[in-house]
């Protein structure tokens, strides 16, 4: 089997002033650790991600013990270990003119991350989502979408999207027709400039619903796709992980399937190329895990690297953030490169 590198057509011209512009639901997490019995109690789907009203987000809000606040949201953690690692990331998203807007922006741009969209004057509030961790390291979470959910295509940045390498899509941005419509002009404008487009399926649930949506847009609009296991078998209906990486051969250039702590397998026409998962002395919260994997394997592939060393980085910078609470790394991932050279 060959090791083959990388994509030996992503932009290298003086235009590209990002590697990675990313777009997604711009989100404040609220992360709070409990057992079992809550999860019960409040009739919530473990492992899930479960779409919720402003009542419920209150309710749960309430019920949880000691929490903790970050900026978040999927794509949004994959920018930010795209820019610890020392690349140039960029955000597009849509937030209310609020604290917890003006705490969102604050926070990306602190972390290396262009984010310069105009915030929201109307409409509903910033976005949060609930992430309760279970002692097993599960995270289950519920969603209160707010004004994230509202992005159109007129919320893009059109000359944003040209300017970066590759153009990073999140799979739980796909609930509303605008949000499809933004997201196919991306892609438009992206590969109208020369550029890469990459998608993450983001969760089991996601793919359920938008299973033709998601088949369509992998099979026409996207370059590099990034799911779990589960997700790709629920992407196909077939009940393996084999079964489902034979089907996504050939419907993009490169898939990145996850595997938890049995690795991945970075997918192509030609090739299969395994990756081992880095070792991690405790799993406490898996939060994060597959945003920071993207994050590794886009940082790796703008920066001229294989994809095996691509996906090394990738399961890097997951190992960084499962030994703890919250979904970024606890130091810079520039910091761990040479485990990967």
């Amino acid at each position: 089997m060959s090791t083959p590198s990388g994509p030996t057509d992503l932009p290298t011209d003086p235009y590209t002033a990002f590697d990675v512009v990313g777009i997604g639901n711009a989100l404040v997490d609220v992360l709070g650790t409990e057992d079992d019995s809550f999860i019960e109690r409040l009739g919530m789907v473990k492992g899930s991600m479960t779409l919720i009203d402003t009542d419920r987000a209150e309710e749960i809000y309430a019920a949880l013990g000691e929490k903790t606040e970050a900026s978040g949201g999927s794509a949004a953690n994959t920018l930010s270990g795209v820019a610890s690692f020392g690349g140039r990331a960029a955000y597009i998203g849509r937030v209310k003119d609020d604290g917890l807007g003006t705490s969102f922006s604050h926070d990306l741009n602190s972390l290396g991350v262009h984010f310069s969209a105009a915030k929201a004057t109307d409409g509903d509030p910033t976005g949060r989502c609930m992430i309760v961790v279970t002692p097993d390291g599960e995270r289950t979470m519920n969603t209160y979408l707010g004004a994230s959910a509202t992005l159109c295509p007129e919320d893009l940045d059109l000359d944003l999207i040209r300017s970066g390498s590759i153009t990073f899509l999140e799979g739980y941005l796909f609930d509303r027709p605008e949000a499809k419509e933004a997201f196919r002009l991306a892609a438009d404008t992206a590969h109208a400039a020369g550029r890469k487009v990459a998608l993450t399926l983001s969760d089991s649930f996601c793919v359920d619903r938008h299973r033709a949506d998601f088949l369509d847009l992998v099979a026409g609009g996207v370059d590099i796709l990034f799911a779990n296991e589960e997700e790709i078998t629920k992407l196909y209906e077939v009940d393996t992980f084999d079964e489902g990486v034979a089907l996504v051969r050939g419907h993009c250039e490169i898939a990145a399937v996850t595997k938890g702590k049995d690795g991945s397998v970075v997918v192509t026409t030609d090739d299969l190329v395994p990756v081992a998962a880095h070792p991690v002395p405790k799993l406490v919260d898996t939060t994060g895990a597959g945003d920071l994997y993207a994050a590794g394997f886009l940082y790796g592939l703008t920066s001229g690297r294989s994809l095996a060393q691509s996906g090394h980085l990738g399961s890097i910078a997951a190992a960084a953030v499962i030994g703890h609470i919250g979904p970024r790394p606890g130091l810079s991932l520039a910091q761990m490169l040479y485990l990967a050279d």
